[in-house]
This record gives C-alpha cells, sequence and structure tokens, in this order.
C-alpha cells in the first residue's frame, strides 16, 4: 500500500503567485511587515508596481546613460558587493580609479610631466564633485585672506543664471554667496562680460557651463579667461575658473578639439565631469580634475588605517560602491578616442535630424545651438492656443517624457521643450518622435475647434427655446477659452500620480 500525504494549505510552493494571499491585499508602505513573505512574491509585487514608471530608454529630459553593453553589464554586477572605498581589501579596483583619473586629465591637456600622476578622484556625480571643487576654491581663497590680515567671512563664487541646482546647494550648504548673471532674450548662457564685471576680491572663483542644461550651449570659457587675466591684472587679484563640464566634458574633447575650454587656459584650476552623462555609464559616477597638487589643499584630505593600510580620501560620501567605476575604464578601454568620436558624431547627427525635422513643421523656434551638447530645444512661435506644457503632457501618451520648462531670470517669460539625444536614441526614434509630435499639434489644434462646435450646438438649441441672443466674438472667445482650461485640468485630475 503507497502512503500518501495531502499538501497543506499552507504550502506556499504550490500556489501560484497571483493566486497566492500575498498579492490579494496592499503591503505595508509606512512600516516594515511582521511576517515574511516568499522572494517570488516580493520580486512579482515590486516588479510589478515598476511596471508604471517610464521607459528610461524613452525619458528624453535625462542626460543620464540608459543603456550599456551586456559584457560591462556583467562586469557591473560582479562588483557590486565591492565598497569602493575600501582600498585596501580591493587594490585593483582604487588602481582602476586611479587610471580613469589620469586619462581624463591628459584628455583635459592637464599640464601633466612624464610619469606625473594627476590629481583628481572619483564622486557619486557631477553635484558632489562639484561641491569638492568649490570646497578646495573656498579653503584656498580663506587662507590667502587670512595670510593678508583680511576679512574671510564673506565668499562669493560668479555664474550665469543657468547653472545647475548643485551649485545653488554647493552655495547654501557651505555658506557661500551667489552671484548670478541673468540671462536675456536670445543668449541664454552667462555673458563673459557680465561675469568679470561681478568679480570682486571675495569671488572665490568664477564657474563656467561646457554645456548648459537649459539649451546645451557651450559657454566662452576662453573669452572669460582673457578677461579675467586681464581684471587680476588691474587689481591684483588672482580670480580662478571652475569649468563644469558635466554634460560637455566627453563631448568637445571628440568633436570639437580646437575649442579652448580645458587646462589649456591658465584659470582653469579644476574640471568636473560627469561619467554617467556622455561618459556613458549608468547613473552614479562622477570625476573631478584639478590642475596641479597646489589647487587642492593638503587640509582637506583624510587619512585613514583603520581599514587596512593608510588611504587617503577626499569626499563627501564614505562607502559607496565600486561598479560605476569599472565601468568608466571598460568604456574608456572599450571605446578609446575613435571610439567616443563615433558615439559623439552620431548623436550630433541625430540631433540634426530631429532639429531639421522640427523647423519643417514651421510650428517650432529652435532655442538649442548646434556647437555644444547633442539636444534640440525648442519653443512654440505661436502659443495662444495651447502651450509647451501641454505639448509636453499629451506625448506622454505616446511614451516619450520630453520636459517642457521656463527659463531663470531674465528671460523666465520664455518656454522650451527640450530633447536630449543619447548613444540609445538611433535615427528611427528620431523620425518617430517628429511624426508624434506633428500628431499631438494636430490633435491639439482640434480641441479648441470641437469646443467652440459644441457650444455653438448649445446656444443654438438655447436660442430656439428662448429670446435671440446674439453673442460677440469675444464672448465666444471667452466661452472657448474656458471650455478648454476645463478640458485640460480634467485630462491632468485623470493623470494625475500615474506618469
Amino acid at each position: 500500500m503507497v502512503l500518501s500525504k495531502i499538501a497543506s494549505e499552507s504550502d506556499v510552493s504550490i500556489h501560484s503567485t497571483f493566486a497566492s494571499r500575498y498579492v490579494r491585499t496592499s503591503l505595508p508602505r509606512f512600516k516594515i511587515p511582521e511576517n515574511s513573505i516568499p522572494k517570488e512574491a516580493a520580486y512579482q509585487i515590486i516588479n510589478d508596481e515598476l511596471m508604471l514608471d517610464g521607459n528610461p530608454r524613452l525619458n528624453l529630459a535625462s542626460f543620464v546613460t540608459t543603456w550599456m553593453e551586456p559584457e560591462c553589464d556583467k562586469l557591473m554586477m560582479d562588483s557590486i558587493n565591492k565598497n569602493y572605498v575600501d582600498m585596501d581589501e580591493y587594490p585593483v579596483t582604487t588602481e582602476l580609479q586611479n587610471r580613469c583619473v589620469n586619462m581624463i586629465a591628459h584628455l583635459f591637456n592637464a599640464p601633466l610631466e612624464d610619469g606625473e600622476t594627476a590629481v583628481g578622484v572619483g564622486t557619486v556625480g557631477s553635484s558632489e564633485a562639484i561641491m569638492l571643487a568649490g570646497l578646495a576654491f573656498k579653503r584656498k581663497w580663506q587662507n590667502k585672506m587670512k595670510a593678508q590680515g583680511k576679512p574671510y567671512d564673506k565668499p562669493n563664487i560668479v555664474t550665469g543664471a543657468n547653472v545647475q541646482v548643485c551649485w545653488e546647494k554647493f552655495a547654501r550648504y557651505f555658506e557661500v554667496e551667489l552671484k548670478e548673471v541673468k540671462l536675456t532674450d536670445g543668449y541664454y548662457v552667462m555673458n563673459p562680460e557680465k561675469a568679470v564685471e561681478m568679480v570682486d576680491e571675495n569671488t572665490i572663483c568664477v564657474a563656467a557651463i561646457l554645456g548648459s542644461t537649459l539649451n546645451g550651449e557651450f559657454e566662452d570659457v576662453k573669452k572669460l579667461n582673457d578677461l579675467l587675466i586681464e581684471k587680476n591684472k588691474e587689481t591684483g587679484w588672482d580670480t580662478p575658473i571652475h569649468v563644469d563640464a558635466a554634460s560637455g566634458g566627453f563631448i568637445a574633447p571628440f568633436i570639437y578639439p580646437e575649442l579652448e575650454w580645458d587646462f589649456r587656459l591658465p584659470l582653469v584650476k579644476s574640471i568636473n565631469v560627469s561619467g554617467h552623462k556622455y561618459g556613458l555609464v549608468y547613473a552614479g559616477i562622477g570625476w573631478v580634475i584639478w590642475r596641479n597638487k597646489e589647487d587642492l589643499p593638503d587640509e582637506l584630505i583624510f587619512h585613514i588605517n583603520y581599514l587596512g593600510a593608510d588611504q587617503p580620501t577626499f569626499t563627501l560620501n564614505f562607502s559607496k560602491g565600486s561598479s560605476q567605476v569599472i565601468a568608466q575604464y571598460y568604456q574608456l578601454i572599450r571605446l578609446g578616442y575613435e571610439g567616443y568620436k563615433n558615439v559623439m558624431e552620431n548623436c550630433q547627427e541625430n540631433a540634426r535630424v530631429l532639429r531639421e525635422g522640427l523647423e519643417k513643421t514651421g510650428r517650432f523656434d529652435i532655442v538649442s545651438k548646434e556647437v555644444g551638447v547633442p539636444l534640440v530645444a525648442f519653443s512654440l512661435k505661436d502659443n495662444s492656443k495651447h502651450d509647451e506644457f501641454e505639448i509636453s503632457e499629451t506625448l506622454r501618451r505616446f511614451g516619450w517624457i520630453v520636459p517642457a520648462y521656463t527659463m531663470p531670470p531674465d528671460a523666465q517669460h520664455i518656454t522650451v521643450l527640450r530633447v536630449v539625444i543619447r548613444e540609445d536614441f538611433s535615427r528611427t526614434l528620431a523620425e518617430r518622435l517628429v511624426m508624434d509630435i506633428v500628431k499631438v499639434l494636430h490633435e491639439l489644434d482640434m480641441l479648441p475647434a470641437r469646443v467652440k462646435a459644441k457650444l455653438a450646438m448649445a446656444d443654438e438649441a438655447a436660442a430656439a427655446n428662448s429670446a435671440s441672443h446674439h453673442k460677440t466674438d469675444r464672448e465666444w472667445e471667452l466661452e472657448v477659452t474656458e471650455a478648454w482650461k476645463k478640458f485640460v485640468a480634467n485630462k491632468k485630475n485623470k493623470t494625475k500620480g500615474v506618469c
């Protein structure tokens, strides 16, 4: 006789994930649950909720890399459990970081002698890199003012109003006044002449942007350098320059090699660049490079030994993963100069295709420049019927995430849409985006006409049952506008929290 046992109802292994009790009730959102759940159920529940996120490849708002080769993905997963800060335990990872620093320093034309090691560090992103560079400038300025017996409690930085928010964070967190050069119509980057006029004895540096977030334009670092040299001669100051090359640092050396913006200019003392943007690495890696050792005060460098040997460190973070550092080294040796040049030229060409497609519609003004980061920023020639925000919102129905935003002071009356062209944005996608934008324009053009037609029918019905009342053109315009606003408001309420 064969003995058998009926499976218990509590045996979760026999249940389909979607038939189990774990998906029949909402999971705790604010408190850790009392009991465990099977790993399969935990994975499925989280994965299902993440499906409501946008598609990273179609997120045209972001400069951050969204695709890497499978071989690099594997390298990253193999090293994901290594703590980057533990240099004694992972000396090869430390060596790869140092190789990256030196490769990038040479790419930026750092004045290094044969065999001389570059000064720089890997960071979580350009935000941390900018914080470190800013601290170095502040400390050098404070030391100089102390030596001269002058007040050192009111440092400032001169930038354009187009700088990324991390500069505002640095200024607020580390008590440095941020003096911003306002923008003007048609000129959406820092004006070098106005910037130099704002420099005073308390200016720790002037920050120039190689690739404005707003329209991708490169600021004229060469002109800024020349003007600042003259002012330093007149005043006896030695105000330096930092270049925020978060977006453009991995573009200019490959497709604009003759452009002078880096350490070829004597006042450029430090440069930051985002490895996770056009350095072609997933989010989480930035770099800051100093011209030489004298530009990084020794008192900012900490030495620790409780992880093993003596380890110098200059970071705001401590523990962090090694994966992105290893991925950066992979990209540098895998692509080389030739490979990076091909990628950037392809991005530039796809930006041209998109720009020409938008121009052919006759509906947009192109705000971005051809020389700069491969992106296309554009605004409506006529936004009396609908604006850029409505285009951005409607494009989400096609899967595209295209940001709309207003310019900083004093150009805040200008609204633009921006499409960032990354490595994985193909020619086919560029052409498809243009077609979808045309569809959106047609749809938005038709909506006010539909509203007006419905209002006309209602008015005719009312007129048949009451005294005749002829509306003026102004009354028609106000009714159509009000109905259109209600339509857009209802649509926003329906999609709020989903996209």
